[in-house]
């Protein structure tokens, strides 16, 4: 479906601009038109999709389920949404202001917007036809386990305290069943007040967040086509204890996603950078780069921004260093 995407970035570039996508600035303003596209596509698709459901279905049972005593299982569900979702970081706020709206606690959607960009049906079956099974399974196991940990631990310091205001009061009235989603105004209302709820919604959203996709994906485009080749793996690719962290630095103002970043892992394993530096390295690009909490900052205030921004790094930094470790067993 997205090739449209890419079919509409080439024409401009290449037939209206007259570049050829074999340059870096052909190659970055290609990348800057088709993700833009993108994710202004998804963004109001997602968003309207989510704001209506939340309009037509009981919110409230989905949020008792996912909460209170099945609070375990909601860190579960989270983070499988998010791996069965094909959402990179930018696209992936919309749902998270839509989990909010409907009160689910902030762990489990935290659990999902960590999970989302990492994982996604299309990544898998390329890390299956590169890597194998085994990098594969244990990859899927990772991502999730971050997603979830990370979620129990911004639960446990109440992170909600840290939305900006307007998630925070979103939050609250989905907590005290007073948003529109309860039960009987949802079944009350006709077709066309669920689309004009809907519809309001995404103007309001879109508006607050369009000019950050614009200035993030910016930012991404212009580092993706302008580092040199070769540069990343002639720098780290010793295998040193220290090159997983300068990995994890390195990847963060680029952007990606999890579908476009497999062909870089491969290349670079390809190049002899170790397998645990070049998953680091790649996990920070998609979900730690400066695009995504410039985004991120919509609805998270700083103090949020960097306890999540640290406990990426961390882990992205410990599991560098197990699959350097144990890459002779998984991958032999």
């Amino acid at each position: 479906m997205f090739e449209i995407f890419t079919q509409f970035a080439t024409w401009l570039v290449v037939d209206v601009f007259g570049l050829s996508k074999a340059t870096k600035l052909g190659d970055a303003l290609h990348f800057f038109i088709e993700d833009t596209t993108k994710i202004f596509f998804l963004l109001l698709v997602m968003i309207y999709i989510i704001a209506l459901l939340r309009a037509s279905i009981n919110v409230e049972r989905v949020r008792d389920y996912l909460a209170g005593k099945n609070k375990g299982v909601g860190y579960v569900l989270g983070s499988g949404f998010g791996a069965i979702t094909p959402f990179c970081s930018c696209s992936s706020i919309p749902v998270f202001l839509g989990f909010t709206s409907a009160g689910i606690p902030v762990g489990i959607t935290m659990a999902f917007l960590i999970t989302s960009p990492l994982i996604n049906e299309v990544a898998v079956l390329l890390l299956l036809s590169l890597l194998g099974w085994k990098f594969t399974l244990l990859y899927v196991v990772i991502g999730m386990s971050v997603g979830i940990l990370g979620g129990v631990f911004l639960d446990a310091i109440k992170a909600e305290r840290w939305l900006q205001s307007f998630a925070a009061k979103a939050l609250e009235r989905g907590q005290q069943s007073a948003a529109i989603t309860n039960s009987t105004a949802s079944e009350s209302l006709s077709l066309k007040q669920r689309h004009g709820f809907a519809k309001a919604e995404t103007l309001e959203i879109f508006g607050r967040v369009w000019k950050w996709v614009i200035i993030g994906v910016g930012l991404g485009s212009a580092l993706h086509g302008f580092v040199p080749d070769g540069w990343i793996e002639n720098h780290l690719g010793d295998g040193q204890w220290w090159s997983v962290p300068s990995a994890v630095l390195l990847g963060i103002p680029l952007y990606s996603n999890a579908t476009g970043v497999i062909p870089v892992m491969e290349s670079l394993i390809n190049k002899g950078l170790p397998i645990g530096t070049t998953l680091a390295f790649c996990m920070s690009t998609v979900a730690a780069s400066f695009p995504e909490f410039i985004l991120l900052k919509q609805v998270m205030q700083w103090r949020l921004l960097a306890v999540l921004f640290i406990l990426l790094l961390v882990a992205f930094t410990l599991i560098g260093w197990i699959f350097n470790f144990i890459s002779p067993y998984i991958l032999s």
